[in-house]
């Protein structure tokens, strides 16, 4: 039922930016900005740190850093839409044994992808990504295929998800927030990703084939 995962369905035609290497470390550029910067789950002790994950990047399962699968995606994604479900799943079966992450990689080709990451970052400033991530995701068909501007459609996911909707909109066309978008996305150029979804586990690009490839993963990490 859930066998063959579908990965290549994303592409970035006109990747900005570039950029060499998967090993770079450090910390990302995170904007200006103060406390809002927190991230919605606190880092184990213990993780390990790169291009691939910055200690400012956000988690949705903070358990074992034997397991940490960090994901690149971007919400207007049909692929990323596909293999949502896929990840709940396996979140919740494998819970307490995996540390998940997600990073904004909004595409050149989508047209509302950057608003999108926007208004997940200003959720996530209010503690609310995971609920704006599933809003965005669940609802993908009802605004990735309007032409225009989706500033209504999005405030109605933020007020369901929960979010103070005036602190909301003032982060969420906020220069910080933008920033951190920003890096994000420079740090998947520099990493030279060519799509969405882009996994990496344990600082290893990985590209999962089944479910099975991604759950056997996962405990043959948490057994050595």
């Amino acid at each position: 039922m859930l066998g063959a995962l579908a990965l290549a369905g994303c592409s970035d035609d006109a990747s900005s930016g570039g950029g060499s290497g998967t090993s770079a470390s450090g910390s990302g550029a995170s904007g200006s900005g103060s406390a809002t910067q927190a991230t919605p789950l606190k880092h184990p002790a213990g993780l390990s740190y790169g291009t691939w994950l910055r200690p400012t990047s956000h988690l949705l399962d903070a358990a074992s850093t034997k397991a940490v699968l960090v994901e690149f995606l971007d919400f207007e994604c049909e692929a990323c839409g596909g293999i949502f479900p896929v990840i709940e799943q396996l979140r919740e079966e494998l819970k307490g044994q995996l540390t998940y992450a997600i990073r904004y990689f909004p595409l050149n080709g989508h047209r509302n992808s950057v608003p999108a990451a926007q208004a997940a970052e200003a959720a996530a400033r209010q503690g609310k990504l995971e609920p704006m991530y599933r809003q965005l995701f669940q609802n993908q068909s009802a605004w990735t295929e309007q032409q225009g501007p989706v500033d209504q459609q999005l405030r109605g996911f933020a007020q369901a998800a929960g979010v103070d909707l005036t602190q909301w909109q003032r982060d969420r066309t906020s220069q910080s927030v933008a920033s951190r978008v920003q890096a994000d996305l420079s740090d998947a150029n520099a990493l030279r990703l060519q799509g969405t979804p882009s996994f990496f586990f344990n600082g290893q690009p990985f590209q999962p084939q089944s479910v099975d490839d991604i759950r056997n993963r996962v405990r043959d990490a948490n057994k050595a």
